[in-house]
């Protein structure tokens, strides 16, 4: 882990999705963090010395999915899957599918194996998978302020993890989409899926994989915009917190009462006409139940 001084810094931004809004001063005291995000690796010595079955190898319950296809009730995980032709951005479902029997030990799916990828970071972990390993390791998840002061890197106010372009003297920083999203990936930056953890330079704090790769789960339940700034320098928040479990519900969706987490960093997948979330201001929300084919976690204590 790296030892972090805290210190108050800019959050979010004004510049791009509405979310990310207003930018605003937060102070967090000292934390560590881990260098690099969880490997297969790691998870699977936490599974083994705890049996523990992650919810995607779990079936889903039908009482807790009333109304839905008995027959989509198996295990499994959201997975990419690269369409052969272009198509439109509006539904994502045109590159996103549930595949029965993808999970951690299988990440494209049945098949599959983590065999070659022990240094990749472990993907379809949901969010109660990521505390549990935080449990077991004696830590806990980021804070979605402690994870965005860790991925500024001591940079305050810039773009990006490393400055204001995204590849300085045309050098890829972080493992992202090269190409038109869903269809052509041109892998510029040498990976078309996830890369082995430490393969692009890291932040100023020496931390690894804070932008790209794999999205990473926070403790924090997801609010649409952030609390603007204090209007006194001496009320600036301390150690912010999200929304209530209550409030994170998605508002488009209203019979579906499954609280959300905020996701951080973007992933292998965010793509520059697409989604323009490798930045450390970025942010989503995730339903805590969700594990997918590029989302990930480190820890915190």
């Amino acid at each position: 882990m790296v030892a972090l001084s805290g210190g108050t810094f800019l959050m979010g931004s004004n510049d791009h999705y509405p979310e990310e809004a207003p930018a605003h001063r937060v102070t967090v005291d000292p934390f560590r963090i881990d260098r690099f995000p969880v490997t297969n690796a790691a998870f699977a010595r936490f599974v083994a010395a705890t049996g523990h079955v992650t919810v995607a190898e779990r079936a889903p319950s039908a009482e807790d999915y009333p109304g839905a296809d008995p027959a989509m009730l198996k295990a499994g995980s959201l997975l990419f899957q690269k369409p052969a032709h272009p198509v439109g951005l509006a539904d994502w479902g045109r590159w996103w599918s549930f595949s029965f029997g993808a999970d951690w030990r299988h990440p494209a799916g049945p098949g599959s194996s983590i065999d070659a990828i022990a240094d990749h970071p472990v993907v379809h972990v949901a969010h109660a998978d990521a505390e549990a390993y935080a449990r077991w390791a004696g830590k806990r998840l980021p804070t979605e302020a402690e994870w965005e002061f860790a991925a500024r890197g001591g940079l305050d106010g810039v773009e990006y993890a490393w400055g204001d372009e995204l590849t300085p003297g045309g050098r890829h920083m972080a493992n992202i989409w090269q190409g038109e999203f869903p269809h052509e990936n041109q892998a510029e930056d040498g990976f078309e899926g996830t890369s082995p953890v430490g393969s692009f330079p890291p932040n100023g704090h020496g931390l690894y994989d804070m932008i790209g790769n794999v999205w990473e789960w926070t403790a924090d339940y997801y609010a649409p915009r952030h609390q603007a700034d204090a209007a006194k320098a001496c009320c600036i928040p301390r150690n912010p917190r999200g929304a209530r479990a209550e409030q994170s519900y998605d508002p488009e969706i209203p019979s579906i009462r499954i609280p959300r987490r905020v996701i951080k960093g973007g992933s292998h997948l965010c793509a520059p006409n697409y989604c323009q979330r490798y930045r450390p201001a970025a942010r989503h929300p995730e339903t805590i139940d969700t594990s997918t084919s590029h989302l990930g976690f480190r820890c915190a204590a």
